[in-house]
C-alpha cells in the first residue's frame, strides 16, 4: 500500500511541475486568461523572433492589434559592417495570436542602415 501511495504522490508532483512549467513558458496574459497588454506582446514578440532567427531585434517600427491577434514590423541587424552606416538591416513582418504567441514571420525588406527609404515609409 505504501508504494502505491508514494507512486500516486510522485505522479501528482510531476503533473504539478509540468503545468507550472507550461504556465512559465506562456506570456503573462495567457496564464491569467486575459488578453496580454501591448508591452507584454512587444517584449514576447521580440524574444520569440530572436530565438527563431538568431538575430537581435533593434526596434519595433509598426505595431497594431488585429482581429486575429497582433501584427508588428520589427527592425533587425542582419549583417554588421564597418562603417556602421553600411550594416545591413531588415524589416520583419511578425504575426502573433491573441495570446501573444508568434504564429509567423517573414522578411519584407532589406536595406543599408545609413540609406534613406525611397518608398517614403
Amino acid at each position: 500500500m505504501t508504494n502505491t501511495k508514494n507512486t500516486h504522490q510522485s505522479q501528482d508532483s510531476q503533473e504539478t511541475q509540468k503545468s507550472s512549467k507550461a504556465e512559465d513558458d506562456a506570456p503573462q496574459g495567457a496564464a491569467t486568461g486575459r488578453r496580454p497588454r501591448p508591452m507584454e506582446v512587444l517584449r514576447e514578440a521580440r524574444a520569440q523572433l530572436a530565438e527563431l532567427t538568431g538575430l537581435e531585434p533593434e526596434s519595433v517600427s509598426s505595431f497594431e492589434q488585429t482581429a486575429e491577434g497582433w501584427s508588428l514590423e520589427v527592425e533587425v541587424l542582419e549583417l554588421e559592417r564597418v562603417p556602421e552606416t553600411m550594416s545591413l538591416m531588415a524589416t520583419y513582418q511578425v504575426e502573433l495570436d491573441e495570446e501573444g504567441q508568434l504564429t509567423g514571420y517573414r522578411r519584407v525588406r532589406r536595406y543599408e542602415r545609413g540609406r534613406a527609404d525611397a518608398r517614403g515609409r
